[in-house]
């Protein structure tokens, strides 16, 4: 029997110190070695397993024994059966020639000479009755042929015995009056001669063949011999002409027990041999075990010094394949060692849409072009973030002095970018704050320059128009031209106004107004640009919309400013162009919605907190202040300014406002609050 040997290197590491002995923790990927109780038990296996080979092979033994069992009885049933309708059929042969010698009888008068004289009297004689006997109507023996005593043997019986039970048949005669009684004639048989001529030759080769009475006495039978406690057997009811007798079937063919058969016995043999070679295997594994024990002892220390490493570190072979990560390069892209230890790239933390680019410095660094100083790149966390990280590699020497591989450390700089990143946005903040201050300064002094001028404008344009409407000779449509001038320099005159009002931080006008004429007011004057850029408006307000707390001149410019960019944003798109504009009252009544849809371009994306940045714009030549302006005049007024794609295909912008009762309470809560 071959014997496993198993070779254990017990030289020690090149620096392994004295150690005092360690618990030490199992690998998390060798799920045997976290079973202890089957490291105890590994030697066993084998034995059990052939415990349990063994037993399929008894099961399997009992069913073949069963099975053949099954078919013998099958057969012997069958064969049975056969051999009873043959012995049936001959008795009913026999019954018809009895019959036959009945009407004879009858025919000739009923004389006792015509029934000792009848052929078939000498005949039944001759070939199986043993006696003939009629009787009358009172049951009187007529006549009887030959006598009560049983023929003689003949050679041929040897392998039988005629003494026993016999049977008989009977026939009825006619009765000699009308309605009288009727005679009969018996015809007694032997049961062994009937066996002896219908019993085959290959039957009797099979089986041991008897028939039997009901106490089990042999009738007639191919042997005496008593039937074995193993042997098969089965019996058959003879019928009629032997009512109390069975014909017997037994089986020579002994099956043998399955625990007697050949194959038990290797098998105990095998048994035997599995049980020494698992002797010999717990006895080694033991020695393994120990050596095992201390090897495990030295990963530990190595393993704990390498875990509490706060840097990463990755072993790599030549091809690229990963064959060494410790805890915290795991960790620090969420997987486990086991799960990245022989990955060959692509590395699944690599960026997934930047797979080229890392696959391009995989190749540099197995070409030995990494820089000494480190390099910076960008990993894929498991759960989907991204973390920056400083990698430094350098080769991995074996002790022989050959390069088997690269050896880096990684650093997790993700925090060090972030904190770079908030100084460079608060860097940024504070200099668009230093910008919103000179805008603002800028815009006062502009408000407060431009005051004056279109006062001047304002005041010419007065005089103007009132001389003309004097003399009374002025053209009508120069006297419109010169109302909507004066018109449009005093609503510039208040927008200014209402600017620097805004810019020195000075409360807004706010009032009840109708929203509706709010909106119809900023449509009329944008009128000539909508007319010029060919686009279709469409103005959809409820009929009955309730008065809004606003500054009606703030909330105008919103309107203009909204509409505006819709146009411009439909500036190149093909037509036809739309804009639609509607207000209605939503959140049960508390607030109303005005929103201005558009089939331009739409958002591409971008949210309401992205559009509304300050000096954010899509157009070449804003300046990115519009919607930051609009937004902030809306949450002046309690109120909330939103984007989101248009049913139109475009975008729509709308914005909020409560209503005059839910206005007042909501600037009162605030107020308390502040």
């Amino acid at each position: 029997m071959s014997q496993v040997l198993l070779h254990v290197d017990m030289s020690p590491p090149l620096s392994a110190p004295p150690r005092p002995a360690l618990a030490v923790p199992p690998r998390r990927g060798n799920w045997l070695v976290r079973q202890p109780w089957l490291l105890a038990t590994l030697w066993a296996w084998p034995l059990i397993l052939s415990l349990v080979f063994v037993a399929g092979v008894m099961a399997w033994l009992v069913h073949q024994e069963d099975a053949e069992r099954d078919i013998v009885q099958r057969t012997m049933i069958a064969d049975a059966l056969s051999l009873e309708s043959q012995i049936s059929a001959r008795l009913e042969a026999e019954l018809v020639k009895l019959r036959g010698l009945a009407d004879n009888v009858a025919k000739g008068g009923r004389g006792t000479a015509t029934f000792y004289q009848s052929p078939l009297l000498l005949d039944g004689l001759r070939r199986l009755w043993i006696s003939v006997t009629w009787l009358d109507e009172n049951g009187r023996i007529v006549a009887h042929a030959p006598d009560d005593s049983l023929p003689p043997r003949h050679a041929d019986r040897s392998m039988f015995d005629d003494e026993g039970l016999s049977g008989h048949l009977s026939v009825s005669l006619p009765p000699t009056t009308p309605g009288g009684a009727q005679g009969m004639m018996i015809a007694r048989f032997s049961a062994a001669a009937v066996l002896r001529q219908k019993l085959p030759w290959w039957l009797a080769s099979k089986y041991d063949i008897r028939i039997v009475d009901v106490s089990d006495e042999v009738i007639a039978g191919t042997t005496r011999t008593p039937r074995g406690e193993e042997q098969l057997w089965y019996r058959v009811p003879m019928g009629p002409a032997l009512p109390q007798a069975w014909l017997e079937l037994t089986a020579q063919h002994r099956v043998t027990p399955w625990w007697r058969t050949m194959p038990m016995a290797l098998m105990a043999g095998f048994l035997v041999l599995v049980a020494l070679a698992s002797a010999m295997l717990r006895r080694q594994m033991r020695s393994v075990s120990r050596a095992e024990t201390a090897w495990r002892t030295e990963v530990a220390w190595r393993s704990a010094m390498e875990d509490s490493l706060a840097v990463g570190i990755r072993a790599r072979d030549m091809d690229g394949r990963l064959v060494y990560v410790n805890k915290t390069m795991a960790d620090m892209v969420g997987y486990q060692p086991e799960e990245l230890v022989g990955l060959l790239p692509p590395m699944p933390y690599w960026v997934a849409d930047d797979l080229d680019h890392s696959m391009r410095m995989h190749r540099r660094n197995m070409a030995g072009q990494a820089p000494r100083e480190g390099y910076e790149s960008r990993w894929q966390h498991r759960d989907g973030h991204i973390i920056d990280v400083m990698v430094f590699e350098a080769p991995l020497v074996d002790a022989k002095g050959v390069q088997i591989g690269w050896m880096a450390s990684v650093l997790n700089i993700t925090e060090k970018k972030r904190m770079e990143e908030r100084e460079r946005r608060q860097l940024e903040t504070m200099a668009h704050h230093a910008r919103l201050t000179m805008i603002g300064e800028v815009a006062s002094t502009l408000a407060h320059e431009l005051n004056q001028p279109l006062s001047a404008i304002a005041s010419y344009n007065a005089g103007v128009l009132n001389a003309m409407q004097a003399s009374g000779t002025a053209d009508p449509h120069l006297l419109k031209a010169l109302q909507r001038m004066g018109e449009q320099a005093g609503h510039a005159g208040r927008i200014v106004r209402r600017i620097r009002e805004f810019l020195t931080r000075h409360e807004p006008q706010l009032e009840p107004c109708d929203l509706a004429d709010v909106i119809r007011s900023g449509m009329n004057l944008l009128k000539r640009d909508i007319a010029r850029q060919n686009v279709q408006t469409e103005v959809a307000l409820d009929a009955a919309l309730p008065q809004v707390r606003a500054d009606t001149v703030l909330l105008e410019q919103v309107v203009v400013n909204l509409v505006r960019n819709a146009c411009d944003a439909l500036a190149t798109q093909p037509e036809p162009r739309r804009i639609r504009v509607t207000a209605n009252v939503v959140s049960g009544g508390r607030f109303v919605r005005v929103t201005v849809a558009d089939n331009g371009p739409g958002l591409q994306g971008r949210l309401v907190d992205e559009l509304c940045a300050p000096f954010f714009t899509t157009k070449s030549e804003g300046m990115g202040m519009g919607l930051a302006i609009c937004r902030s005049i809306v949450e002046l007024h309690y109120g909330v300014l939103d984007a989101e794609a248009s049913a139109l295909g475009g975008a729509a912008f709308s914005f909020s406002l409560p209503v005059h009762g839910a206005a007042t309470g909501s600037a009162a809560s605030q107020e308390e609050s502040a």
